[in-house]
C-alpha cells in the first residue's frame, strides 16, 4: 500500500481528491477537469453524465493513468484500493491496467486494432496478467466470448473486428475488459451507435458480470436513460466540474441544478404521450480555455437573474443539501426546490 505524503488512505475503492487535468496549448490552458472529488465502493455503480466536453472521457483516462508521460499537467489524488496513482510511476500503474482496472471505449472498432483478430488480443490482455499458455488463455478467451453472449464463440475467436456487428464487437470490448475480472471497470459511452434493444442487452450484461465480480462499475455517457438503469449514485458535470451529485433518485426526482433540469428536458420520455417539443438548452458547452467567469453555467441559466449577480463574480462551492445530495449553485436551496416542483417537475410531466 502506498500512501501519498500528508494524506491518508480512503475508505473506499475508489476515491478522487481534487482531480485536476489540465493541458497546456497554444491557445492557453485547457481545464479539462477542475478540481473533481467523488467516491466508489465494491459493488456500486457510479453514472457520470453531462455533454460532450464536460471533462468525463478525460477523468476516466486520468483514473488509468492514460494521461501519464504526455503534455498533461496532473494534480490531486486518485486512491484506488488504498494505493495513490497520480504519484505512481508510470509503469506501476500500467501493471494495474487490466487486472486491478479496465476501461470499456466509447468506440470498438478504432479501439480493437485490425490487424489482429479479436481472439489474439483478448489472449494478449490474458497473459500478460497470467501466466499461463496460449492454449490456456485461448480457452479463457472463448469462454469470455460465450459469456457476453457472442454466438459460436470457438469460431468467432479467429474472426477480425470488422466481421462483428456493432454489437457484437461492444461485446467483444466488454470480453477483453473482464477478461482478468477487474476490480474497476470504467464503460465510457458503452452504447453509444446501439439500437435500442442491443443497448438494452448490453446494459443486462453489465450489470450481470457486475453482481458477478462484485466490480465497481463508472458508467459515462450524455444518455440519462442508461444511468437511470445501472447507477446507484450520479454524477453531473459540467465545464470540467461536479455541479450536482447524488443518488439515483435525487438526481430523477429531486434536482436542483439548472442543468441537470436541462439535461431532464431534454430526455424523451416514453411513459407518457408527448404534448409538446423536448426543451433543449440554450447555448453551448463552454471553451474549457476561457471558461465563464463565476458559475461556468451562468450564460445559458434561465434562473441567473436570481442570484444577486454572484452567478458572474463568484464560483459557487459544491456543497450539501440534505442526505449527501451536494449542489454547485448560489440560489438557495430552498429556492432551487421550489422552483423544481412549481416550475420544472410540472414542464417536464406535460412533455
Amino acid at each position: 500500500m502506498t500512501t501519498a505524503p500528508g494524506s491518508s488512505a480512503p475508505d473506499s475503492f475508489l476515491e478522487l481528491r481534487d482531480l485536476r487535468i489540465h493541458f497546456p496549448t497554444e491557445d492557453g490552458v485547457v481545464k479539462s477537469v477542475d478540481g473533481l472529488s467523488f467516491k466508489l465502493d465494491r459493488g456500486k455503480t457510479l453514472g457520470i453524465v453531462g455533454e460532450s466536453g464536460s471533462g468525463k472521457s478525460v477523468t476516466s483516462l486520468g483514473i488509468l493513468g492514460l494521461h501519464k508521460g504526455g503534455r498533461a499537467k496532473i494534480s490531486g489524488e486518485i486512491w484506488l484500493d488504498g494505493e495513490e496513482l497520480v504519484g505512481a510511476s508510470v509503469d506501476h500503474v500500467r501493471t494495474l491496467r487490466g487486472k486491478k482496472m479496465a476501461m470499456i471505449f466509447q468506440d470498438p472498432l478504432s479501439s480493437m486494432h485490425p490487424y489482429y483478430t479479436v481472439g489474439a488480443q483478448i489472449i494478449e490482455a490474458y497473459r500478460i496478467h497470467h501466466k499461463v499458455s496460449k492454449q490456456v488463455a485461448r480457452k479463457h478467451a472463448i469462454d469470455m466470448l460465450g459469456r457476453v453472449g457472442i454466438p459460436q464463440p470457438d469460431k468467432r475467436v479467429d474472426s477480425y473486428p470488422h466481421e462483428f456487428s456493432g454489437g457484437m464487437r461492444q461485446r467483444a470490448m466488454i470480453a477483453m475488459a473482464l477478461s482478468c475480472d477487474p476490480e474497476l471497470l470504467i464503460a465510457d459511452e458503452p452504447t453509444t451507435a446501439l439500437d435500442v434493444t442491443v443497448q438494452a442487452q448490453i446494459l443486462d450484461l453489465m450489470l450481470d458480470l457486475q453482481r458477478e465480480f462484485n466490480s465497481a462499475l463508472i458508467v459515462i455517457t450524455h444518455d440519462l436513460g442508461v444511468v437511470a438503469e445501472l447507477s446507484d449514485d450520479i454524477l453531473v458535470m459540467y465545464g470540467g466540474r461536479c455541479v450536482e451529485y447524488g443518488s439515483a433518485e435525487d438526481i430523477f426526482y429531486r434536482p436542483e441544478h439548472p442543468y441537470t433540469w436541462g439535461l431532464l428536458g431534454s430526455m424523451p420520455r416514453l411513459d407518457r404521450e408527448p404534448t409538446d417539443r423536448l426543451m433543449p438548452i440554450k447555448g453551448s458547452p463552454p471553451s474549457l480555455i476561457n471558461v465563464p467567469s463565476g458559475c461556468a453555467f451562468n450564460p445559458r441559466c434561465a434562473y441567473e437573474g436570481r442570484t444577486g449577480g454572484k452567478a458572474t463574480t463568484e464560483v459557487p462551492q459544491l456543497a450539501e443539501t440534505e442526505g449527501g445530495h451536494l449542489v454547485r449553485c448560489h440560489m438557495p436551496p430552498a429556492e432551487r426546490r421550489a422552483i423544481w416542483e412549481n416550475e420544472i417537475k410540472p414542464m417536464l410531466e406535460s412533455t
